[in-house]
Formats: structure tokens, sequence, C-alpha cells
């Protein structure tokens, strides 16, 4: 299946995801941790990446990553296919170790990166592996490196310390304060959902709804291509008729107040509903955008009018 591109961009920030193949164990054990922590940070130097958080769960991982440059996907290939390279080797076995392919969410700024940052630091907590009082001593996250002063090269946390408006800075001080912080959301599920720290696995891109249809219909034509998961691409797709729909009313000359007009569905906009539904736009959404009455309807009269067209040609 052809894979669908990812949005990439200088400077570009992520919340990168994936599970063990049918939600195995795959770092069950510290070798299989290590080896896998060992190659994120080979390939954070490799791509020169920023890493700013890393949890290894016993059947995932998240990284909250930045790229300089636009080169996540190279990145990541190289990254999942040495993991599993080392994983098999060191396992003497052989077939995939990821469930498919890795999520990659964009973020739109530091205040979405601090957001992750948290989410990725709390994840033992939330899935049991150690309580919240605790939570600075889960061995394979960023956190017990950062605190512990033992940061490997690449790993950075000014950015999102620095953001929260409570004078943190990349220090010893800083990072204390912030652990005793995680200590204490981490022990109230009611604050965490007030912070926002919620839903940060899902969709696409974690950010204002502004920025998101922005970045969306700058990059609609991606939602076009197979592979990338349905959910995550409703905006994208939905920028991209709405693209159509431009081209559309420009080629019939034709103003947006003029899809009011007293008649639902007079020729020009028949046409306009055909060329739209050519580019792929379900006929409930033209119909709507359209003022073109009941999409029932409006799909009896486009297949009548293709199968004059044809007739005609």
């Amino acid at each position: 299946m052809a894979r669908s591109l990812r949005i990439q961009y200088e400077n570009a920030l992520y919340h990168v995801i994936n599970r063990g193949n049918y939600r195995n164990d795959i770092y069950a054990s510290d070798g299989a941790a290590h080896s896998f922590l060992a190659t994120v940070i080979e390939a954070v130097q490799r791509y020169g990446w920023r890493l700013h958080a890393y949890v290894i769960m016993r059947n995932h991982y998240h990284l909250a990553i930045e790229t300089p440059l636009p080169n996540l996907t190279i990145g990541m290939r190289w990254l999942q296919s040495t993991a599993a390279a080392r994983f098999n080797r060191f396992r003497k076995e052989n077939g995939h170790v990821f469930q498919g392919r890795y999520k990659a969410l964009l973020l739109e700024n530091a205040a979405a990166l601090r957001r992750v940052v948290d989410y990725i630091h709390l994840n033992p907590v939330r899935a049991g592996a150690v309580s919240a009082e605790r939570v600075g001593e889960y061995r394979w996250s960023s956190l017990k490196a950062l605190v512990e002063n033992k940061r490997p090269e690449g790993l950075v946390c000014a950015e999102w310390l620095e953001c929260r408006g409570h004078g943190w800075l990349d220090n010893a001080k800083g990072l204390a304060a912030y652990l005793e912080y995680l200590r204490e959301i981490g022990a109230d599920e009611r604050q965490q959902r007030q912070l926002g720290l919620e839903g940060l696995s899902s969709g696409w891109a974690i950010g204002t709804h502004g920025w998101k249809a922005a970045l969306a219909r700058e990059h609609s034509h991606k939602a076009l291509s197979r592979g990338m998961e349905k959910q995550d691409v409703v905006e994208m797709r939905e920028a991209h008729w709405r693209k159509l729909l431009e081209a559309e009313l420009s080629k019939a000359g034709k103003s947006t107040d003029e899809l009011n007009s007293r008649f639902k569905c007079p020729e020009w906009k028949l046409e306009m509903a055909h060329g739209l539904q050519s580019g792929g736009a379900p006929v409930r959404w033209i119909a709507e955008q359209l003022r073109a009455g009941d999409p029932s309807a409006l799909r009896a009269r486009l297949s009548d009018y293709r199968k004059e067209h044809r007739q005609k040609m």
C-alpha cells in the first residue's frame, strides 16, 4: 500500500508514538529498553534532532522531537528499522517488532510541547508502573535523566521549562521545581484534565484551531494519499474540498454570496457539484456548501447529469 507523506518543515515539533506488534511487551527486559534508548539517542545525533522528552514503556514508546531540518521521515525510518534489527538479533527472532506505522502528531508551539512533555513524563504513573511520588525514579524516562543530570547528548528542556511562567530555568533548582509539580498533578487526574493533559496521543496535530486549519489547508493534498488513518485527516480532507470549491466558484465566475440564490440547484450549481464530487468531496458536504437542498435529491441529479454528459461525449 502506498504511504501518505508526512508533514515536514524546518523546526517542526512532533509527538511520536508507536507500539509493539500485537501490543507485545517488546521492552519488558532492561536490555531491550536500553538498546532502544541507545538507538533513539543515536538517531537524535545522526539527524540533528532536539529530543525534548522520551519514555519507554513495556509495549510502546513516546518521543517529543524537534527537527531543525525537515527530516523526520528518513530519521524515523532509520530509527525503527535499526531498533527492530537489533531487537530481533538480540532475541534471535524474525518478523515485525512494531505494530505498524508510527504516529507523529505535529505540535504548534512551546505551549503544546509543554503539555506533551508533561503527558510523556506522567505516562508511567498513568500505567501504574510507579506512583506519582516516585515519578522521577522511572528508569526509562527523560525525567530521571534530567533530574539526575545524566542527560544524553541531544536531550533538551530549557524551552518547555521556561515557557511556564514560573521562572524555572534549565538548572537543578528549575528541574527540582518541575519534578515537584509533576508529583502534585500526577496524583490528581482532575487537575490533569484541567491542564489539557488528555487526548495528546490522538489526532494529527496539537494546537489552536486556527493553526490547525491553516496547516491543514497548506498540506491538504497529503490527506488524499493512502495509508493515513481516517480519523486523523478530517480537517485536511475538508481543507482540500474547500480549495476545490474556491476553484469551482472561480471557474463558474460566481461568488460565495451567490450560493444563497433562491434556486436550490440551478444548472451552474450542478456543474460545480459534479466538479466537487469528481475531486472526492462527499455529496452531503457538497449539498451543504452549495445550499443545494437535500443530499439524496442532489445525488440523483448528479447521476442524471453524468449520464447526460456521457451521452454527449
